[in-house]
């Protein structure tokens, strides 16, 4: 897959949200432009491609209102994601649920390409389902910190979590993706029935 572009080093989106809410046009342009992708590809993860756009649109509105009291305690990302999450959360909140299926995106396969080899169109299928069905917080925790490249104590503060609540979530995502692949493939059916309680149960 090609590329993703350069990420803008942290204390530049800082410097610019700082600046943007002291009321500098050309910095919030430029905080917009350095954070978008993130926004989008968080936003995705947590709540499906078909919503993403108009909660990537909230998260910016929200933010905008209270970019003025942003005193950079954090990095301006980690803000930033943090009110991506809450956007989200309300969403949930406030929807009628029903079922789905939500495609993950690229992002979501190559990782885990890297973490277990592919052994075909039925196991590239199989990955991006089990990633649907990981429990919310391991999943977020997992996209926040591999797929986001955010750092542990980062992605914490995006959670409002201790570190090794974070570190744990991201360790148990993994374990649940590998027993759930191993459940799954040929060879293992004596493990398989053990694999999917697990999944049913979320733990």
């Amino acid at each position: 897959m090609p590329d993703r572009p350069a990420r803008v080093p942290d204390a530049d989106v800082t410097s610019w949200a700082l600046a943007a809410g002291a009321g500098d046009r050309a910095a919030l342009a430029s905080f917009v432009r350095a954070t978008q992708a993130d926004v989008h590809r968080f936003l995705v993860h947590l709540s499906g491609p078909s919503e993403a756009e108009d909660l990537a649109q909230e998260t910016y509105l929200r933010a905008l209102r209270t970019l003025a009291s942003f005193e950079g305690r954090s990095s301006a990302r980690t803000w930033l994601l943090s009110v991506a999450r809450r956007v989200a959360a309300d969403a949930v909140r406030t929807a009628v649920r029903r079922p789905r299926t939500r495609d993950l995106g690229a992002d979501t396969q190559d990782a885990l390409e890297r973490m277990v080899p592919r052994g075909g169109a039925q196991e590239a299928v199989l990955l991006r389902t089990l990633v649907d069905a990981l429990a919310a917080d391991r999943r977020e925790a997992f996209v926040l910190t591999q797929l986001l490249d955010l750092g542990y104590a980062e992605a914490a503060e995006v959670c409002g979590c201790p570190v090794g609540t974070i570190r744990s979530r991201v360790a148990r995502a993994r374990e649940d993706l590998v027993r759930a692949l191993d459940a799954d493939r040929p060879g293992t059916a004596g493990d398989a029935g053990h694999g999917r309680a697990r999944r049913r149960g979320g733990t």
